[in-house]
Protein backbone atom coordinates (compact mmCIF):
# COMPACT_ATOMS: atom_id res chain seq x y z
CA UNK A 1 0.00 0.00 0.00
CA UNK A 2 1.54 3.53 -1.08
CA UNK A 3 2.01 5.91 1.72
CA UNK A 4 -0.95 8.62 1.83
CA UNK A 5 0.88 12.57 1.06
CA UNK A 6 0.82 13.83 3.94
CA UNK A 7 -0.04 11.69 6.46
CA UNK A 8 3.10 9.33 8.58
CA UNK A 9 3.87 6.19 7.22
CA UNK A 10 2.93 2.87 9.53
CA UNK A 11 6.45 3.34 10.71
CA UNK A 12 6.33 6.95 11.66
CA UNK A 13 2.88 6.90 12.91
CA UNK A 14 4.27 3.66 15.19
CA UNK A 15 7.78 5.58 16.11
CA UNK A 16 5.17 8.53 17.26
CA UNK A 17 3.01 6.80 19.43
CA UNK A 18 5.89 5.05 20.92
CA UNK A 19 7.41 8.51 21.46
CA UNK A 20 3.69 9.68 22.96
CA UNK A 21 4.15 6.28 25.84
CA UNK A 22 7.65 7.41 26.27
CA UNK A 23 7.04 10.66 27.49
CA UNK A 24 4.41 9.56 29.78
CA UNK A 25 6.83 7.10 31.17
CA UNK A 26 8.84 10.18 32.24
CA UNK A 27 6.01 12.41 33.00
CA UNK A 28 6.85 14.75 36.23
CA UNK A 29 2.61 13.91 36.96
CA UNK A 30 2.48 10.31 36.27
CA UNK A 31 6.06 10.16 38.73
CA UNK A 32 4.15 12.04 41.43
CA UNK A 33 1.03 9.95 40.76
CA UNK A 34 2.72 6.91 40.94
CA UNK A 35 5.27 7.94 44.49
CA UNK A 36 1.98 9.02 46.33
CA UNK A 37 0.36 5.85 45.99
CA UNK A 38 3.66 4.07 47.26
CA UNK A 39 4.37 6.25 49.42
CA UNK A 40 7.67 6.73 48.82
CA UNK A 41 9.99 8.62 45.80
CA UNK A 42 11.55 6.10 44.11
CA UNK A 43 13.44 7.35 40.64
CA UNK A 44 12.52 5.55 37.75
CA UNK A 45 16.42 4.91 37.58
CA UNK A 46 16.56 3.74 41.42
CA UNK A 47 13.78 1.55 40.99
CA UNK A 48 15.46 -0.57 38.15
CA UNK A 49 18.17 -0.95 40.81
CA UNK A 50 15.83 -2.32 43.41
CA UNK A 51 14.39 -4.53 40.59
CA UNK A 52 17.71 -5.91 39.76
CA UNK A 53 18.73 -6.62 43.37
CA UNK A 54 15.32 -7.88 44.36
CA UNK A 55 15.72 -10.28 41.03
CA UNK A 56 19.71 -11.28 41.71
CA UNK A 57 20.04 -10.71 45.16
CA UNK A 58 23.46 -8.93 46.02
CA UNK A 59 25.17 -7.39 43.52
CA UNK A 60 28.74 -6.04 42.93
CA UNK A 61 28.59 -2.32 41.84
CA UNK A 62 29.75 -3.48 38.53
CA UNK A 63 27.57 -5.91 37.84
CA UNK A 64 24.00 -4.35 39.19
CA UNK A 65 25.41 -0.87 36.61
CA UNK A 66 25.20 -3.75 33.82
CA UNK A 67 22.48 -5.15 35.13
CA UNK A 68 20.32 -1.80 35.16
CA UNK A 69 22.50 -0.98 31.45
CA UNK A 70 23.68 2.02 33.19
CA UNK A 71 26.97 3.45 33.41
CA UNK A 72 29.01 2.98 36.52
CA UNK A 73 29.07 6.46 37.51
CA UNK A 74 24.64 6.70 37.15
CA UNK A 75 24.67 3.58 39.15
CA UNK A 76 26.87 5.20 41.85
CA UNK A 77 24.80 7.95 42.11
CA UNK A 78 21.13 6.11 42.09
CA UNK A 79 22.85 3.73 44.85
CA UNK A 80 24.01 6.64 46.92
CA UNK A 81 20.30 8.17 46.99
CA UNK A 82 18.79 4.78 47.90
CA UNK A 83 21.28 3.88 50.22
CA UNK A 84 20.21 7.33 52.23
CA UNK A 85 16.63 6.68 51.63
CA UNK A 86 17.50 3.52 53.61
CA UNK A 87 16.50 0.88 50.78
CA UNK A 88 19.99 -0.33 49.79
CA UNK A 89 22.99 -1.64 51.80
CA UNK A 90 26.70 -1.43 50.77
CA UNK A 91 29.51 -3.36 51.90
CA UNK A 92 33.17 -4.06 50.50
CA UNK A 93 33.39 -7.63 49.10
CA UNK A 94 35.90 -10.38 49.43
CA UNK A 95 38.13 -8.46 47.42
CA UNK A 96 38.17 -4.84 48.92
CA UNK A 97 38.10 -2.76 45.46
CA UNK A 98 34.66 -4.62 44.79
CA UNK A 99 31.30 -2.84 47.11
CA UNK A 100 28.83 -5.28 47.27
CA UNK A 101 25.10 -3.84 47.34
CA UNK A 102 22.02 -5.41 48.95
CA UNK A 103 18.67 -4.44 49.28
CA UNK A 104 17.62 -3.84 52.95
CA UNK A 105 14.18 -4.89 54.45
CA UNK A 106 12.70 -1.23 53.34
CA UNK A 107 14.25 -1.64 50.50
CA UNK A 108 12.23 -5.25 50.04
CA UNK A 109 9.23 -3.26 51.50
CA UNK A 110 9.26 -0.42 49.02
CA UNK A 111 10.15 -2.70 45.89
CA UNK A 112 6.73 -4.59 46.64
CA UNK A 113 4.39 -1.51 47.24
CA UNK A 114 6.04 -0.19 43.43
CA UNK A 115 4.97 -3.46 42.21
CA UNK A 116 1.66 -3.88 43.95
CA UNK A 117 0.85 -0.22 42.32
CA UNK A 118 2.23 -0.49 38.94
CA UNK A 119 0.63 -4.45 38.51
CA UNK A 120 -2.99 -2.57 39.92
CA UNK A 121 -2.73 0.65 37.67
CA UNK A 122 -1.95 -1.89 35.00
CA UNK A 123 -4.93 -4.10 35.25
CA UNK A 124 -7.16 -1.48 35.50
CA UNK A 125 -6.12 0.32 32.30
CA UNK A 126 -6.31 -3.24 30.50
CA UNK A 127 -9.65 -4.48 32.33
CA UNK A 128 -11.57 -4.08 29.00
CA UNK A 129 -9.17 -5.10 26.64
CA UNK A 130 -9.72 -9.43 26.09
CA UNK A 131 -7.00 -11.70 27.03
CA UNK A 132 -5.87 -12.34 23.41
CA UNK A 133 -5.03 -8.11 23.14
CA UNK A 134 -3.36 -8.64 26.14
CA UNK A 135 -1.33 -11.44 25.29
CA UNK A 136 -0.47 -9.83 21.82
CA UNK A 137 0.53 -6.74 23.58
CA UNK A 138 2.99 -8.63 26.20
CA UNK A 139 4.16 -10.58 23.15
CA UNK A 140 4.43 -7.75 20.76
CA UNK A 141 6.31 -5.32 22.88
CA UNK A 142 9.26 -8.11 24.49
CA UNK A 143 9.64 -8.62 19.54
CA UNK A 144 10.01 -4.63 19.50
CA UNK A 145 12.43 -4.28 22.66
CA UNK A 146 14.46 -7.28 20.86
CA UNK A 147 14.36 -5.41 18.14
CA UNK A 148 15.19 -1.85 19.29
CA UNK A 149 18.41 -4.03 21.74
CA UNK A 150 20.02 -5.96 18.74
CA UNK A 151 19.56 -3.45 15.48
CA UNK A 152 21.77 -0.81 15.14
CA UNK A 153 21.67 2.30 14.40
CA UNK A 154 22.58 3.48 10.69
CA UNK A 155 23.83 6.67 9.85
CA UNK A 156 21.51 8.63 7.69
CA UNK A 157 24.01 9.50 4.66
CA UNK A 158 23.37 13.31 3.66
CA UNK A 159 23.05 13.79 -0.28
CA UNK A 160 25.52 16.18 -1.56
CA UNK A 161 23.84 18.68 -4.18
Amino acid sequence: MLPVPGEPSDVAAAEQALERLFRLTVSRRMYSRQSAAVGAVVTRAGYAVLRSLHASGPLSMGDLARECSMDPGAAARQVKALEDDGFVHRAPGADARVTIVELTEAGSEVHRRIVEVRTAHLEEVLAGWSAADRADLTRLVDRLVEGLKSVPFRPQLKERA
